[in-house]
């Protein structure tokens, strides 16, 4: 039942009520919402008011499918997307739109690394729904970008290789930790730049203004990068692992996208990378998947 005294005000200042008082089943709840704007809505009152919240430890289970999302974009295997040019308007409309399905996707890595785990310490819950609420403002810029641009979010084909991993790694948390946060949604920290080096020669207004919001995307997610990071490293500190041996044995385990360079260095160890694990990532085989 719906607690009417319980509600937070989204970027469109509408009102979001939540529905329970407990952290881990209103994630599974938000990572139901097929709606775009009322997911973003949703994460942003759970991390409003997490600090009121329960943290259960029982089991959880879905009785919806998951992840919700809307019934467009149609979604393909990645080397099916077309490939288009951010040199022309309709190219710089699909760059901005596979940027934002990028981050439709993490709001709902980060629900479900919040709902999935039970028995982890409250902080590990409140880092998640933050990051929910993070990318869910990620996504609102990034959806008004291509309102304004004359487009909307599900216009163009889009992948589905970031829930890929959330899937394989569903009954792991020490591999979906080293797996989803610190190697696919790290690949952002290599990616941006370059993409903004690009956006600059395009210098039209509308690419200027996403370069700028990707200023904001990448400083937040080096915390998002650091908050797998942490939990990766805990998680190997209390099972006895060590982190990079195991993170070696994980990538060849769950078949993950081995990473190619350039990197970026700075964001990398400012989201908490170690010297052995920079190391680590120089010299194993660049392999692309």
């Amino acid at each position: 039942m719906t607690n009417p005294s319980r509600y937070n005000f989204n970027y469109n200042n509408t009102v979001t009520f939540l529905p329970s008082n407990e952290l881990r089943s209103l994630a599974l709840a938000g990572l139901c919402i097929q709606d775009p704007d009322e997911k973003v809505a949703f994460a942003q009152a759970i991390y409003a008011q997490a600090a009121t919240l329960s943290v259960a430890d029982g089991m959880l289970h879905p009785v919806q499918p998951i992840p919700g999302h809307p019934a467009q974009p149609v979604l393909m295997q990645h080397l099916n997307v077309p490939k288009r040019s951010p040199y022309t308007p309709d190219g710089l409309t699909a760059l901005v739109h596979a940027v934002c399905h990028i981050e439709f996707n993490a709001i709902n890595l980060a629900l479900d690394a919040a709902w999935r785990f039970a028995g982890m310490p409250r902080a590990y819950y409140l880092d998640w729904v933050r990051v929910a609420a993070e990318e869910a403002t990620h996504f609102g810029m990034l959806n008004a970008q291509l309102r304004s641009m004359g487009c909307h979010y599900g216009h163009y084909p889009a992948h589905n290789g970031l829930w890929d991993m959330t899937e394989k790694t569903a009954g792991d948390i020490t591999a979906r930790m080293a797996l989803v946060p610190r190697t696919l949604e790290a690949r952002g920290l290599d990616a941006t730049p370059p993409m903004q080096a690009k956006l600059r020669k395009v210098g039209s207004a509308d690419a200027l203004k996403i370069v700028d919001i990707l200023d904001i995307i990448l400083r937040d997610e080096v915390g998002h990068v650091a908050i797998g990071n942490h939990w990766y490293h805990w998680l190997c500190q209390r099972d006895g692992l060590e982190p990079v041996a195991h993170f070696q044995h994980l990538i060849t385990q769950y078949d993950a996208p081995r990473l190619r360079p350039p990197f970026n260095e700075a964001a990398r160890r400012k989201a908490g990378f170690t010297d052995a694990e920079m190391q680590a990532l120089q010299t194993v085989e660049t392999v692309s998947k």
